[in-house]
């Protein structure tokens, strides 16, 4: 089974083991680093087709020095991931269908607007290197939007709807994972690729990372994609334990708001610092397409691993389309 990935945070992992080189730390090769979660080997044994790689730029870093750690990631990316013989840039969506069988797809994303602050320049730069799914917040605030950590809550500047209508225009995701309420509701009336790239139902797992029922009813009535995060807190209330039949409860209610064909997988890989048991990295792919196999039909589990996908990517309805 195919399986197509819409967020992990490989290039964070490499790029502080890159900088830790300079003071003689141990180097992280992106082919089979043990340290990464979704290594070329692991992507490879898990059965993933194509996988999406975060730019993520801590809030916190001084405003000055965020586009140079954001420019090390994508040269992480077109050095390390894509140095692989076998990785191929997906620069424009219909890429995606010209992959060999023995081929993994690499797509660039960008979690948070902080790395481009209010410079539109940079942000078509961005464009022009591939990004082609952009968060504009992760928790906190920003010159976009709220991130869920904000306790004032906004929504969208006038700036981050600027950033919407670009990302429309360029057929790029708007993702809503990270952001405040407030900034959802925006982004619903303005985007026309919205996408939760690793998202869970917050009617089972009250932690503000989730969507509530009426945001997930939005997000499919828009024709948008919800991929459920294997992170266990987001899974399981105030635990960091989950067992891959407490992540499936998550399918199973956003199956029930009518989200069978909405439905992804976009594991967190990278990014989460506990796993849920028997998928502990992308090799693991396998356990949780069995798990499905148990509980749906063939077709319901391919439309969840990539088919969904493929049919809600920006600009291409093409229903059954194969890769």
């Amino acid at each position: 089974m195919q399986i197509i990935d819409t967020h992990c945070d490989a290039l964070l992992k490499l790029q502080v083991a890159k900088r830790n080189e300079l003071f003689r730390g141990k180097p992280v090769h992106y082919y089979d680093a043990e340290e990464l979660d979704t290594n070329f080997l692991r992507l490879q044994q898990g059965g993933v087709k194509v996988q999406f790689f975060a730019v993520f730029v801590h809030p916190e870093l001084p405003d000055d020095e965020k586009w140079q750690h954001a420019l090390e990631q994508v040269d992480l990316f077109y050095n390390e991931v894509l140095g692989q013989p076998f990785m191929k840039h997906i620069r424009h969506w219909e890429d995606i269908d010209a992959l060999r069988p023995d081929e993994i797809g690499a797509v660039l994303a960008l979690e948070g607007a902080d790395a481009f602050g209010n410079d539109l320049v940079k942000l078509r730069h961005l464009y022009r290197l591939g990004v082609l799914s952009l968060g504009l917040t992760w928790n906190f605030a920003n010159l976009c939007a709220d991130g869920v950590g904000e306790p004032r809550g906004g929504g969208l500047t006038l700036l981050g709807k600027q950033v919407v209508q670009l990302n429309n225009q360029h057929r790029v995701f708007t993702d809503v994972s990270h952001l405040s309420p407030a900034g959802f509701w925006d982004v619903m009336e303005l985007a026309d690729y919205p996408i939760a790239s690793h998202s869970n139902a917050r009617e089972l797992c009250d932690h503000p990372r989730n969507l509530e029922d009426r945001q997930i009813e939005a997000m499919f009535s828009r024709n948008g994609l919800i991929d459920i995060v294997f992170c266990p807190e987001f899974i399981n209330p105030g635990s960091q334990q989950a067992t891959i039949d407490d992540l499936l409860r998550h399918i199973d209610h956003l199956c029930t708001l009518g989200g069978e064909r909405h439905i992804g997988l976009g594991s967190d890989f990278d990014g989460i610092f506990a796993h849920v048991d028997q998928l502990g990295n992308a090799s693991a792919y396998p356990n949780l397409i069995e798990a499905l196999q148990k509980r749906y039909s063939e077709a319901q589990v391919e439309g969840f691993a990539f088919r969904n996908f493929l049919v809600h990517r920006p600009g291409i309805a093409q229903e059954g389309r194969t890769i």
